[in-house]
């Protein structure tokens, strides 16, 4: 598969809530396993995970996106308006972004990121903003590419789990 494939990107329904759960933690493990050497991973148990999903698609809260390979799920976005105290309503957020690791670098991450930014315009948003992990290369590489830049001010340590994590903010304009 090269990096010109591409992928349906669809509304998420309510039966791809535990195939976004799995997906959200075998991806979380996989990331977290550069970030922490021999820490596990902070994972929530996934009765748990797809109960949130579960609900994120029945209220859109936020709306999800799934990246489909043939009819399997490989990837899912999050998006809404952000969760920010103080932001405009003009300023979108991507909640979660997640690919199968066995889909890297194969432009699924792309083609949800597109979704998530017309479905983001489409709400009246002119900035989206997303919280990431400083340690995840991976993750803070692709941001960049697609044109998010650091809010330097904006890093702070959070607890997942029972593992501290440096997280900053990526900002960018939607047009």
């Amino acid at each position: 598969m090269s990096s010109t494939t591409t992928f349906k990107v669809r509304p998420a329904t309510l039966r791809d809530a535990k195939a976004i759960a799995e997906l959200h933690n075998s991806s979380i493990r996989e990331a977290f396993k550069n970030m922490l050497g021999d820490t596990p991973p902070p994972v929530t148990p996934l009765d748990k995970r797809q109960a949130y999903w579960r609900e994120a698609i029945e209220y859109a809260e936020p709306q999800v996106q799934v990246a489909l390979d043939d009819d399997k799920i490989i990837g899912f976005v999050g998006f809404d308006r952000s969760r920010d105290k103080g932001t405009p309503p003009t300023m979108g957020e991507i909640w979660a972004i997640y690919v199968a690791p066995s889909h890297w670098d194969k432009g699924v991450g792309l083609a949800l990121w597109d979704a998530a930014r017309e479905g983001l315009m489409e709400e009246g948003c002119a900035n989206v903003s997303v919280w990431l992990p400083i340690a995840n290369e991976r993750v803070m590489r692709f941001h960049e590419l697609a044109g998010f830049k650091r809010e330097m001010n904006t890093a702070k340590t959070v607890q997942v789990g029972a593992v501290k994590i440096e997280e900053i903010r990526l900002k960018r304009a939607l047009s």
